[in-house]
């Protein structure tokens, strides 16, 4: 099956696992929160055991460093494709609010970034992650 728009996610390629894995979980989170069209339907064992929903097309995850997540992110705003990011700040929160805060207080070309994820046609999401590779 194709879809007509792709969810990438890019993440700094110097991350811990246990780090890369929490950026990949709350900025997916993001994506899956904007656009309630892109779950499927609610999953059921065959016990009648119900379960979530999940996102209905497959998430790519790439990695690249600091410069190639830099040029994502300048090139998604360019593109007014919406991203969920996730700065190095955030690992130093312990919530929400002060997550927002923290991005809060820092000029867009200032963020350091640890990873960001988009959603939109295939063709422009392509061109915002190009430079990274397949996450592995």
């Amino acid at each position: 099956m194709t879809f007509p728009t792709k969810i990438a996610v890019l993440l700094r390629d110097d991350l811990p696992a246990w780090q890369a894995l929490n950026v990949t979980a709350f900025v997916v989170s993001g994506v899956a929160g904007t656009d309630p069209g892109l779950l499927g339907e609610d999953y059921e064992d065959a016990d009648g055991t119900k379960y979530l929903p999940m996102l209905g097309q497959p998430v790519l995850v790439f990695a690249g460093d600091g410069t190639v997540l830099k040029a994502a992110h300048a090139r998604a705003v360019e593109r007014g494709v919406a991203c969920a990011i996730f700065t190095q700040d955030l690992f130093a929160t312990g919530n929400d609010e002060d997550n927002r805060a923290a991005v809060r207080k820092v000029a867009r070309a200032d963020l350091h970034l640890a990873g960001l994820a988009v959603h939109g046609p295939k063709n422009a999401v392509d061109r915002i992650v190009k430079g990274a590779r397949l996450h592995g």
